[in-house]
């Protein structure tokens, strides 16, 4: 029974704010497995890129709604699967966001999980980091240092992405 002064955290009742767990609980597994491979500063944008592709990924896959701090070693190589270079990620993403903005459309209660997901995957997809050139020709900068390497401006995602991936391995 909620009590004058209490939110739910379902997102169902009378106009109680709505907590939104599944993705601050996402958010903080990423958060910790980025800590945890320790590589780059938390205070980094190319740590939010991870952090967020990560999140996404984490909340994403989470097609029960029962994320448990039980089951995050069980997820792992799904989540590894999900964030290989191989996969169609982006894709995914926008397959599984319409699929959960639909459900959410059609019970008719909005889902705050949802809009900081949507807000996240914004964000990654409108942010350019610069980066060193992945796709660049290997040794064609002529011995130059990784600092000095060829860069390009890319949607925050793309280093994100792979940063995400490097840190389920080293967990």
């Amino acid at each position: 029974m909620l009590h004058r002064g209490q939110e739910s955290t379902d997102g169902h009742g009378g106009g109680e704010l709505a907590v939104p767990m599944a993705w601050l609980y996402a958010e903080y597994i990423a958060d910790e497995l980025l800590r945890t491979g320790d590589l780059m500063p938390p205070t980094s944008f190319e740590f939010r890129a991870g952090r967020d592709a990560l999140a996404l990924t984490i909340f994403l896959s989470d097609t029960g709604g029962e994320l448990s701090g039980i089951r995050v070693v069980s997820q792992l190589e799904t989540w590894l699967s999900l964030t290989a270079y191989d996969q169609p990620w982006q894709d995914w993403v926008c397959e599984r966001m319409a699929d959960l903005a639909a459900e959410a459309h059609a019970s008719g209660v909005p889902s705050p999980d949802l809009a900081l997901a949507e807000a996240a995957w914004r964000w990654l997809e409108e942010t350019e980091l610069l980066a060193p050139d992945l796709d660049a020709v290997p040794g064609g900068a002529g011995g130059l240092g990784e600092d000095e390497g060829p860069k390009v401006w890319t949607p925050a995602w793309r280093l994100g992405l792979p940063l995400g991936h490097l840190a389920i391995h080293l967990f």
